[in-house]
């Protein structure tokens, strides 16, 4: 399967969703004793929900040369034994990919490699977005820098290389200050394992131990408990860690007071079984559901949750409502997996495909459908309209995020603000709009609340328009692709018919 033909299968799946942004493991092994693209494989198995348009794992044994083995697709597809065998090595890294910036196709897969002739190469696997990415590449160009992929990732790397500095945490340390955005990076010398946090701490990572003295890193603490290591503490906003044979050693870049962790890692992103913060997810997708029934009650029968990702929160506001709570929808865990299209008649039937009602719990009940968010509105009507016709007498649709008003610049990708139903609606229409009896959204002090940080902990910019960076307003994912077409690089395959469009449009702007 192309890269093309996996992109269009795996996004029209479902639109009306907020894709994960990318997954990130590391693993430095002093003993020996581990098979270390092994290990990273089943690290980034924990991880998949983050992305599944492209994995990759490189390895290093203290030798010149870096081993690397990228792939399109999920991570169970993408290795087999015989890579496997030859990734060998004591340190590796891993990524697991959806596309925030630039297109799904093999050459944007991770860990990138770039060499510095001095230091020698450099792995690098990243999970954010880049901001001011455009502008350093076309500076980075000026110095004599070529690209041979679209993403941000690649600007990162190549001006890590392009850095003074006697020794690579020296050069990461002054690349940090050009670089505006989210990051967390995992990255692989031949000699030693970095771990780097950027300084408003937008995404997750965590450092872990094993028995052995190894030492894992992570975007989420699942992928720690899955190969067996204890996770010690998160990287703090703006933390340079490297591991190598002389053991740990820490760096801080001077982070300011505002910190900006997604508030999405806690709503809907990061497994419910991993710990952000020293917070339990599963308990704080269950307080989200407690705050929503509090905001929003409803006379209802039962509860149901949209699977999988609103399970806590709907049990949740069934304890605070005092509600039954019950399974009403059945999801197809497989039907996203497959790279058949369904024909028209059963595309019609839209979420049919991945929801089947139980209309022996449903019928004649009133319902509260909880979901962890609406974002163009497009899959919600078909979910009310099932229930409706399982034999639900009413169904009250309540959200535990707020309405989404605002795209996400940060490492998310998310539709458009002129796509996002909150900012062009009213609740009352939205509510019209879905077909719902009423409808519900936490509101943002609720969220604040449910996670229990302090102000300013958070970013919410997707709910109120603060940026914790300068953004550039409608930025496209494909910005440069658009950019490096217009400078007359050679023309990228860019997928997807309404992204080639976006890209077009920017290029003809930036004229």
């Amino acid at each position: 399967m192309s890269g093309q033909d996996f992109y269009n299968s795996h996004r029209s799946d479902d639109q009306d969703r907020l894709h994960e942004e990318c997954g990130v493991f590391g693993l430095y092994d002093p003993r020996r004793e581990f098979e270390v693209a092994r290990v990273t494989f089943f690290g980034l198995y924990a991880l998949q929900h983050r992305g599944q348009e492209s994995a990759g794992i490189a390895t290093a044994d203290g030798g010149p040369r870096l081993r690397v083995r990228t792939s399109m697709g999920l991570v169970a597809h993408a290795f087999d034994e015989s890579d496997l065998a030859a990734l060998s090595g004591h340190i590796a890294i891993g990524h697991t990919r959806y596309s925030t910036s630039g297109s799904s196709i093999k050459s944007n897969a991770q860990p990138i490699v770039v060499n510095d002739p001095n230091l020698g190469p450099l792995a690098i696997a990243h999970n954010g977005n880049v901001v001011n990415a455009a502008y350093l590449s076309e500076e980075l160009g000026e110095h004599g820098y070529s690209f041979s992929c679209t993403s941000d990732s690649e600007v990162i790397a190549k001006l890590i290389v392009s850095m003074p500095g006697r020794n690579w945490t020296e050069k990461i340390r002054a690349a940090m200050g050009r670089i505006s955005g989210a990051y967390a990076l995992v990255l692989l010398t031949p000699t030693a394992l970095y771990a780097v946090r950027d300084p408003l701490g937008v995404r997750p990572l965590c450092i872990g131990r094993f028995d052995n003295g190894g030492w894992a890193f992570s975007s989420e603490s699942c992928a720690l408990q899955t190969v067996g290591a204890k996770i010690e503490r998160e990287l703090e906003p703006g933390e340079i860690v490297c591991v190598d044979a002389d053991g740990e050693h820490r760096t801080l870049y001077p982070a300011g007071e505002r910190k900006a962790l997604c508030s999405f890692e806690y709503i809907y992103f990061a497994r419910p079984d991993s710990v952000i913060n020293g917070l339990s997810l599963y308990m704080v997708r269950t307080e989200m559901g407690r705050q929503l029934a509090r905001e929003h009650p409803a006379e209802a029968d039962i509860v149901i949750p949209v699977p999988d990702t609103a399970w806590p929160a709907a049990i949740g506001y069934a304890q605070e409502a005092g509600l039954p709570f019950a399974e009403g929808l059945i999801k197809n865990r497989y039907i996203g997996r497959t790279f058949i299209q369904p024909d028209q008649r059963l595309r019609s039937q839209g979420v049919a495909l991945k929801f089947n009602p139980l209309p022996e719990v449903l019928r004649g009940k009133r319902v509260v459908m909880v979901d962890d968010s609406i974002v163009r509105g497009t899959t919600t009507p078909p979910l009310v309209a099932l229930l409706r016709a399982a034999g639900a007498k009413e169904v009250h649709v309540r959200i535990h995020s707020p309405g989404m008003i605002n795209p996400c610049y940060l490492g998310v990708d998310t539709a458009r603000r002129d796509e996002l139903i909150a900012a062009n609606m009213s609740v009352a229409e939205i509510c019209k709009h879905i077909g719902a009896d009423s409808l519900g959204y936490l509101s943002i002090e609720g969220l604040r609340q449910s996670i229990g940080l302090p102000e300013r902990s958070n970013c919410f910019a997707c709910f109120n328009g603060d940026y914790p960076v300068p953004v550039q307003l409608e930025m496209s994912k494909l910005n440069l692709e658009a950019r490096r077409r217009h400078l007359g690089a050679e023309a990228i395959d860019v997928v997807g018919e309404r992204e080639k469009e976006e890209a077009e449009g920017l290029a003809l702007a930036l004229r």
